[in-house]
């Protein structure tokens, strides 16, 4: 079984859709599904899709301590256009980008509006 989706706790509905669909237009991506509480962003239902909501019990979202979302880059470019796509759309940096592991992994870090932890990376 594979992730059909990711859900991130935001506390701006309009704010984290705008941020998101933003961040990945480059890739085709947009809004699926909005269903006031809850959009799915992606590039179709049979694709991995990331949804952004506000939490069901009505409390204030949090970011889980260790937790991240990892996008996938085709190049280590790429990487580096998302972090920085991504900090001038209002992210704050986590770790910029680099060689993680020599010759495995690239990656940078960011957090968004409401501090959810996401990673671009590479392998390779």
């Amino acid at each position: 079984m594979m992730i059909g989706y990711v859900t991130l706790g935001v506390s701006n509905m309009d704010r984290a859709k705008q941020f998101y669909t933003d961040l990945f237009s480059d890739l085709g991506a947009k809004v699926l599904i909005d269903m006031g509480r809850i959009a799915f962003i992606g590039k179709g239902g049979k694709t991995p899709m990331l949804a952004v909501c506000e939490p069901y019990d009505g409390k204030p979202c949090t970011t889980g301590n260790g937790v991240m979302v990892a996008f996938a880059a085709e190049s280590k470019e790429a990487v580096d256009a998302q972090y920085h796509k991504a900090i001038s759309l209002g992210a704050t940096d986590e770790g910029e980008p680099g060689q993680r592991i020599e010759d495995r992994f690239y990656g940078a870090y960011v957090r968004d509006m409401d501090g959810n932890k996401i990673a671009f990376y590479f392998f390779g």
